[in-house]
């Protein structure tokens, strides 16, 4: 039916329904004039004509209304013996006919992350184990025969027949105890190209990736269309052609695998272990640029970091490091950055009553001196250890006078100004009543085996783009106190200007084992993001780490999150922590060095650290690659 035809039946049709219009008012009328004492009338019955007749005029009414699948219809769809046209896209399917006996974990990733545009099918039908298991009786029985049949004849003995023997009484004893199930799987694949040839190309090598699993695929012909509807999101198995397999096989074959973490711009944190992919992120892209890194000794936690922090350095950013076992010192004498030893004989002092750095011109000093106050006697908790509501308001009270003896009150010119000691805060303490119980545990810090780490002005200098304190040659005692101190001289820094930098806190796990140093550094990885910081903190001791309130505040606000290799002791609890499925609980015990899981946000991504032989040197803490490295060099 051409054009014109179409619009004089439409026009033929619409005149008949306006001619019955016409006549049924008429007749109406009539009747209605006839028996004005009706109180109804009825629908005049239709004869078979009449009705053919509405049908044909309702068929041409709906052929001109649009519906929703009209708009999201291509424009033509042909359909050829092995490819379908869609518009101006070509595309085949392909269908999985058998499997090797042994299949992989992860063996349909390489389908999944191919680089061209995939629709994939996958539809399971159960089968009851009793048929199941009856089936397998019978195949057993057969191959049993046979085997004995070729013994009874002197024939060499078949492996093939054996190993299938084998497997079938083990699906079998699996399908009895309930450890496995039976299904009918069908796996379809299809995919689009803008032409025929490279369909054809595709079709090649997307048959080379199933064939290096192993893996025999077939391409669809004469239906080509069931192919495509039977991978279209609507549920569909139109090719209806499957295998039998066992519950095993059919969950490795599931889509469930790591995303890539490959972005535009960041740094190389690693390589993807499930697909080989690079795993490139730029943190500060995330709601924060707060990182936490957990692992065992010796799992490459910090060399991990300092690849992170040679890459990122080539991108502009600062960073403050705090080192307690002198692990960065290679890389910082590499890149020309400024190591600082922080010990009892070192020349390089912080004084902790240095006042915290002007933050824009509204900052009023009384501002200023009561966040010195309040960080400083953080730290004379650390030193004194546990203190009464009395003491602590003596403490209080001790601060601000301390301060007021130097003249640093509300209405100084606080740039003009020399901050106390330690001496001072000693000397106002003793002179206080109810002070000299606490002045004579501060003592030691003043004038005794401790004082020279915290009794002198400071003199350090941070204008470089990485800067290294180290707290190796410290006691075990004094390291909290020493990286309390490190910690809030540069939170001063960080507030007085802003600057992309990242600060790095190595074994932060010295830092949680007391409360006050704890709730210090939860305020930092709060409050960093408005200073354009980010702060990575590295523990082993994960226990400690994840059952402190603090700890786990930490993990909370850090967008970053990269666990290598964990114990067995501490797995259960960052699974719990990091809610990790079984086969990543696994995968993190069975780590090799620099090995593990990386999350990025909502992504994560199994990663091995991967670096090039020059970083590898600048970076690597192993002592037998250390003590080469100096072989070589005399």
């Amino acid at each position: 039916m051409d054009i014109s035809q179409m619009q004089q039946f439409k026009s033929d049709a619409a005149k008949a329904m306006s001619d019955k219009s016409d006549a049924a008012s008429a007749s109406a009328s009539a009747n209605a004039t006839a028996d004005k004492s009706a109180s109804f009338t009825t629908e005049p019955t239709l004869t078979p004509a009449q009705e053919k007749e509405l049908l044909e005029q309702e068929k041409v009414y709906r052929h001109g209304v649009s519906t929703i699948l009209d708009l999201i219809a291509p424009s033509a769809f042909e359909v050829t013996p092995s490819f379908v046209k869609i518009g101006g896209k070509y595309c085949r399917t392909l269908f999985v006919m058998t499997y090797p006996r042994y299949i992989s974990v992860g063996w349909f990733a390489p389908i999944i992350n191919y680089n061209a545009m995939l629709d994939i099918g996958m539809f399971f039908y159960p089968l009851e184990s009793r048929l199941v298991l009856d089936q397998l009786k019978k195949k057993v029985g057969v191959l049993r025969a046979q085997l004995t049949s070729d013994a009874e004849k002197g024939a060499p003995r078949d492996p093939m027949r054996e190993t299938a023997l084998q497997d079938i009484e083990k699906l079998r004893d699996d399908i009895t105890q309930g450890t496995e199930k039976f299904f009918q799987f069908s796996l379809y694949v299809t995919f689009y190209a803008n032409s025929e040839s490279a369909l054809d190309k595709l079709t090649e090598d997307l048959e080379a990736v199933f064939g290096s699993r192993a893996v025999f695929t077939k391409r669809v012909l004469y239906q080509a269309e069931q192919g495509f509807n039977s991978t279209i999101p609507i549920g569909n198995d139109e090719l209806m052609i499957s295998s039998n397999l066992n519950s095993s096989p059919i969950a490795s074959s599931f889509p469930f695998i790591s995303a890539d973490l490959t972005s535009d711009e960041g740094v190389l944190y690693g390589v993807n272990r499930h697909n080989n992919s690079l795993i490139i992120f730029n943190r500060f892209s995330l709601q924060n640029a707060n990182t936490v890194v957990f692992a065992t000794s010796g799992a490459g936690k910090s060399y991990a970091i300092k690849l992170e922090v040679l890459r990122t350095m080539m991108l502009g950013t600062d960073f403050l490091i705090i080192d307690p076992e002198r692990e960065y010192k290679n890389l910082c004498d590499a890149v020309g950055g400024t190591y600082v030893n922080i010990s009892l004989n070192s020349e390089t002092k912080i004084n902790p009553f240095d006042l915290p750095r002007a933050i824009g011109e509204d900052t009023s000093a009384e501002d200023i001196i009561r966040s010195a106050v309040i960080t400083v006697k953080g730290l004379i908790r650390l030193m004194v250890g546990s203190i009464t509501y009395e003491e602590d308001s003596i403490l209080d009270q001790a601060l601000l006078a301390t301060y007021a003896k130097k003249d640093i009150t509300a209405d100084a010119d606080l740039s003009k100004i020399e901050p106390p000691l330690m001496q001072d805060f000693y000397e106002v303490l003793q002179g206080m009543a109810g002070g000299a119980a606490l002045a004579l545990r501060l003592k030691k810090f003043v004038d005794g085996t401790f004082a020279g780490l915290f009794n002198s002005p400071t003199n350090v200098d941070v204008d470089n783009q990485l800067v290294a304190f180290s707290v190796r040659d410290l006691e075990d005692e004094l390291r909290p106190l020493a990286i309390y101190n490190i910690v809030n001289y540069i939170w001063n820094i960080v507030r007085s200007k802003m600057k992309k930098r990242i600060l790095v806190i190595d074994e932060a796990w010295w830092l949680l084992q007391h409360a006050d140093s704890a709730k210090f550094i939860f305020a930092l990885v709060k409050r960093c993001r408005k200073y354009y910081l980010g702060v990575t903190t590295i523990s082993q001791d994960v226990n400690d780490f994840l059952t402190s309130p603090y700890g786990k505040a930490i993990v909370t606000n850090s967008s970053l999150q990269i666990l290598l290799k964990q114990s067995p002791a501490a797995i259960d609890l960052v699974q719990k922590t990091f809610m990790l499925t079984e086969g990543e609980k696994y995968l993190l015990l069975e780590s090799g060095v620099g090995e593990g899981i990386f999350f990025a946000g909502q992504k994560h991504a199994a990663i091995r650290v991967v670096a090039s032989p020059q970083e590898d040197k600048l970076i690597t803490s192993d002592p037998r690659q250390l003590l080469e490295m100096e072989a070589e060099e005399k």
